[in-house]
């Protein structure tokens, strides 16, 4: 008894008992039992680092800065409603950034080459003069620089909201859109409906095709329109809404609209920055955002195809990578011409530059289209857009 009492006081002083372990049975300490699991946040940094300071450069660290800082918003008017709210936030020190803009342009934007690099991606000769932009769109921004957020928008006595809050760049490709009266447009991609609400603000389309291929964003899209549109509006047989899979539009309706809005899913690069939730660098999302650009080129080549000769159509995303943006136009182009024997002409978009360079941090030497990237100092986007015309 007293020699078992001395055995186990001994083994409580010996901590270390490999040294009474033969060396056959003894085993590495396991370190840890599975890898550390990263956020998707953090994985779309390290990914954003890895591409971006390839893509921009020098640019890179200034985006990467902005983009993971507060983003600067703007106040999409709603004609529809009776709130006379234009004056109120005027006196908070808010601008138009459309009817009130500035045309000096900046210097980044003058050292652009004037010359397309690829003929066969000629651009039109589109001008200042020639790109007329709806009076009726208004979207008012706080002064380059200044951080104010604004107040959420009330309703007025019919319920509907004054102002619908939104990347005040996101506007851009509804403007390069270019809707004049009397026109049939197709919003091929449209939750969450702030281009869809800036399009119906012209009131100048003569039918409108609202789609999204989820259900469930298209619920949303109908909660936001019955936030800022009429009834009456909404039930009209001019607009209609629809949840179809958009890369079959073309087989659906084709050579049909004047107008097309593309504007694609992508990989949303700040959403992607700073929310874990529904984050398309999530594990279980891998392979969804792998099969992003074949997604876009396939909703592009359905939205040139649903254009009648002599339409327009506006390719758009809110990120920064090249695969999803001038990478999908370069292919859309080839495979609509040798697939479908449709010639794409490429619209200039410099004359949106050179007006709202001084809200705007634009891209410099893009030879296909424009990018608004983030800049502290006016922290809009990234938002990428393309326009093309179907040559008759």
């Amino acid at each position: 008894m007293a020699l078992l009492w001395d055995t186990s006081l001994l083994l409580r002083k010996v901590k270390d008992l490999r040294c009474l372990t033969p060396r056959r049975h003894r085993v590495k300490e396991k370190w840890a039992a599975t890898r550390p699991k990263l956020p998707p946040t953090r994985l779309a940094v390290h990914h954003f680092d890895a591409t971006y300071s390839t893509q921009l450069g020098q640019l890179w660290p200034s985006v990467r800065l902005a983009m993971l800082s507060e983003r600067k918003y703007g106040a999409l008017l709603n004609n529809f409603s009776h709130n006379a709210v234009l004056a109120e936030l005027k006196a908070q020190g808010c601008v138009d950034f459309i009817s009130e803009r500035e045309t000096e342009v900046p210097s980044c934007l003058e050292e652009k080459s004037e010359e397309p690099s690829d003929v066969s991606m000629k651009s039109s000769d589109v001008d200042g003069e020639q790109l007329s932009l709806s009076p009726n769109i208004k979207c008012l921004v706080f002064p380059r620089g200044d951080v104010t957020r604004f107040k959420p928008a009330r309703p007025d006595k019919n319920g509907l909201l004054g102002y619908y809050l939104m990347d005040a760049a996101s506007l851009l490709p509804c403007l390069a859109l270019d809707v004049q009266e009397g026109h049939s447009v197709l919003d091929l991609c449209a939750a969450p409906g702030g281009k869809t609400l800036a399009l119906l603000q012209t009131q100048a389309i003569r039918f409108l095709c609202i789609n999204d291929s989820s259900v469930s964003r298209t619920l949303r899209l109908r909660k936001v329109l019955h936030s800022y549109v009429p009834k009456q509006l909404l039930t009209n047989e001019n607009l209609r809404i629809t949840s179809f899979d958009g890369t079959k539009w073309g087989e659906i309706e084709s050579n049909t609209f004047d107008r097309v809005l593309v504007d694609v899913p992508c990989t949303t690069d700040r959403h992607s920055l700073m929310e874990d939730d529904n984050n398309i660098f999530s594990k279980s999302r891998t392979g969804e955002r792998r099969r992003l650009p074949q997604l876009q080129l396939e909703l592009l080549l359905a939205g040139i195809r649903a254009a009648c000769p002599g339409g327009e159509i506006l390719y758009s995303t809110c990120t920064l990578s090249q695969n999803q943006n001038l990478s999908v136009v370069e292919q859309a182009i080839y495979q609509a011409r040798e697939k479908d024997g449709i010639h794409l002409q490429v619209v200039d978009l410099r004359p949106l530059t050179r007006m709202f360079g001084n809200t705007f941090h634009f891209a410099p030497d893009l030879h296909l289209g424009e990018m608004i990237i983030p800049h502290l100092a006016a922290n809009f986007g990234p938002i990428y857009m393309c326009k093309l015309k179907r040559l008759t």
